[in-house]
C-alpha cells in the first residue's frame, strides 16, 4: 500500500480520530479486516459481522503491531485510554471512502490503468488470466479469491503501491446499485461485463434487473474509456447502449450479431477440445492479427473468458503477440475453479466447487461428460457428478435443480450425487427422466457425500464437484483428492 497519513486518513473518511496524539507522524503502510494479518503499519478495520464484532480484536490488533483502527466507536486500553482510531458511522463506507482516495494519489504518483471485470459467471478467472498477461507487462494488483464486493474491492485497492501500473478489480453485485457504487470508488479505465445469468435471480427479483446491474459498469465510464462487450451474449450486447465510452466486443466467430453496430472485435476461430478438455483456437484482434491459443483451463466455456481478457488487454494498449503469449498454457490460478487433481491410484477429481449457477453448472456437466468420452487414443471412463445446492435462485431454484438433474442423464452421466436438501431435485429429476439403481444418490451433506464416494470410486473414474460455495463442496473435494494420496500411502 501507498503510505498514508492519520491525518489524511480521518481526512478521506470525514471521521474523527481519537487517541492519536500527531495524526500526521502515524503513517499506515498497510490495511486489513483480519486481526491475524496485522503486521507493524497496519490500519486494522473492525468490521462488525454476521458472527462477531471486528471492535472485540482491536487489543488484539494493536499487539500485533497495528498503528490505527477504523472503528464506529472508541475501544478503551487497560488503562481507560482510547486505542489509537479514526472512528466513523459506518466502517464499510468508510474504507470505499478511503479506496477511492488511495486510487487518486496512485494516479497523481503516475499513470495507472484500473479495469474492472463484471458478469454472472467467469469473474474469477477472467481476473486470474488479466494478472496473468498484465503481470508480464508491469507491477500488477489482482483480487485474492473472490475479492469483489463492498469490502473485497477495497482490500484490494490497498494493496497497490506506488510502482502499480494495472490494477484488476474484479466486481459482484447482489443489488441494483452495487457495481455503481464499486465504479464510483476505482473509476476504471476499462469496463468488462461477460454475461447476464440467473445468479443472485432471487434476490435481484429476476434476470433483467441482474442486467440492469451489470450494465451500471459501462454507465459509469467516461468517453475516454472502453466498455468491453460479450457479443454473444444479447443482454450483455443491448449494454452498447448505456455508455458513452468506446465499444470493443468479443465472440466467438467473426460477423457481430448485430450488423448495424460492427464494433471493434476479439474472436475465436476454430475452437477444438483435446481429451483433457483444454480448448485451442486461433486468437483474432482488431488490426488483423491472429495467434493460436492452448489453454489449460478445462471446458470449452472458457473460450469466453480467454477472450474477455484478451478483450481488456488491448483495450489496455497490450500488444496482441504479448497477450496471446500471456494466455497460452495459463491454467487456473485461483482455488476450486475447474482445479484438476490427478490421484495415485487413477481417481480424477475436478474440484469447481466455489461458485454455482444453471449456466456454470450447465458448463462444468457439459465438460464432465467429454471428458468420459475419451477419443482414439483414450478409453472412456466412468463419469461422476457430485451436486450441491445452487444458493440465491428465488423462486426458479426447484426448477433449476431439476433441470440439472435431467441434463445429468441426458448427459449420460454414469453416477450422481445430489448433497443436502437444495440439491434433493437434482436426484429427483434424474430419477424420474431414467436414472435408477445405482445412477443416483441423494445425501443429507458432505460428511455422508464422502462417505459414499469413498464405496463407490473406483480407478479410471472422473469426479466432478459442483456447487454454491455456501454448500461447502469445495472443501470435501479436498478430501477426496487427498484421499487417493493417502490410500496410496498406506498401501505403500
Amino acid at each position: 500500500m501507498i503510505a498514508i497519513s492519520a491525518a489524511r486518513i480521518a481526512e478521506a473518511v470525514n471521521g474523527r480520530l481519537a487517541g492519536v496524539p500527531d495524526p500526521d507522524s502515524v503513517t499506515v503502510t498497510s490495511v486489513t479486516t483480519d486481526s491475524r494479518e496485522v503486521a507493524p503499519g497496519t490500519l486494522f478495520v473492525a468490521k462488525p459481522g454476521e458472527t462477531t464484532d471486528g471492535h472485540r480484536f482491536v487489543p488484539q490488533a494493536a499487539a500485533a503491531g497495528a498503528v490505527l483502527h477504523l472503528t464506529e466507536r472508541e475501544v478503551l486500553d487497560e488503562s481507560g485510554s482510547p486505542y489509537p482510531c479514526v472512528v466513523v458511522e459506518d466502517v464499510v463506507l468508510a474504507m470505499g471512502a478511503l479506496a477511492s482516495r488511495v486510487v487518486q494519489l496512485l494516479r497523481a504518483e503516475h499513470p495507472v490503468t484500473v479495469v474492472a471485470v463484471t458478469g454472472s459467471v467467469g469473474k474469477t478467472t477472467t481476473k486470474d488470466l488479466l494478472h496473468g498477461i498484465f503481470g508480464a507487462e508491469g507491477p500488477t494488483v489482482a483480487p485474492r479469491n473472490s475479492y469483489n464486493g463492498e469490502v473485497g474491492v477495497p482490500l484490494t485497492v490497498f494493496t497497490a503501491t506506488e510502482d502499480t501500473e494495472y490494477l484488476v478489480i474484479e466486481m459482484g453485485a447482489t443489488h441494483i446499485g452495487n457495481i455503481r457504487y464499486l465504479c464510483d470508488m476505482v473509476r476504471p479505465d476499462v469496463g468488462a461485463v461477460l454475461c447476464v445469468g440467473s445468479a443472485h435471480a432471487g434476490e435481484f427479483g429476476g434476470v433483467e434487473n441482474i442486467a440492469r446491474a451489470k450494465g451500471e459498469m459501462v454507465e459509469a465510464l467516461t468517453p475516454e474509456g472502453t466498455a468491453v462487450l460479450n457479443d454473444d451474449d444479447a443482454r450483455v450486447r443491448a449494454m452498447r447502449e448505456r455508455t458513452a465510452a468506446r465499444v470493443l466486443s468479443f465472440g466467438e466467430g467473426p460477423e457481430p450479431r448485430d450488423p448495424a453496430h460492427p464494433d471493434p472485435r476479439v474472436w475465436a476461430e476454430d475452437v477444438t477440445t483435446g481429451a483433457d478438455g483444454c480448448p485451442s483456437f486461433t486468437l483474432h484482434f482488431p488490426d488483423g492479427s491472429a495467434f493460436p491459443v492452448r489453454s489449460q483451463l478445462i471446458g470449452v466455456h472458457h473460450v469466453s473468458n480467454l477472450l474477455a481478457a484478451a478483450s481488456v488487454a488491448c483495450a489496455a494498449g497490450v500488444e496482441p503477440a504479448r497477450i496471446a503469449a500471456g494466455l497460452e498454457g495459463r491454467g487456473p490460478r485461483s482455488r476450486w475453479r475447474m482445479e484438476r487433481t490427478e490421484r495415485p491410484d487413477g481417481v480424477t477429481v475436478v474440484n469447481d466447487a466455489y461458485n454455482a449457477n444453471p449456466q456454470s453448472m450447465k458448463a462444468a456437466l457439459q465438460t464432465l461428460a467429454q471428458l468420459g468420452r475419451g477419443d482414439a487414443e483414450h478409453p472412456p471412463r466412468r463419469t461422476i457428478a457430485v451436486i450441491g445446492g445452487m444458493h440465491e435462485l428465488g423462486d426458479e431454484s426447484i426448477a433449476a435443480h431439476a433441470d440439472l438433474g435431467q441434463l445429468l442423464v441426458r448427459l449420460n452421466i454414469s453416477h450422481v450425487v445430489a448433497v443436502g436438501d437444495l440439491a434433493r431435485p437434482v436426484f429427483t429429476a434424474a430419477t424420474l427422466e431414467g436414472s435408477w439403481g445405482e445412477e443416483a444418490a441423494w445425501v443429507p451433506d458432505a460428511e455422508a457425500a464422502q462417505e459414499h464416494l469413498e464405496a463407490v470410486l473406483r480407478p479410471g473414474d472422473i469426479v466432478l464437484l459442483k456447487s454454491s460455495n455456501a454448500a461447502g463442496l469445495h472443501h470435501l473435494g479436498d478430501r477426496i483428492a487427498q484421499r487417493g494420496s493417502d490410500s496410496n500411502d498406506q498401501e505403500g
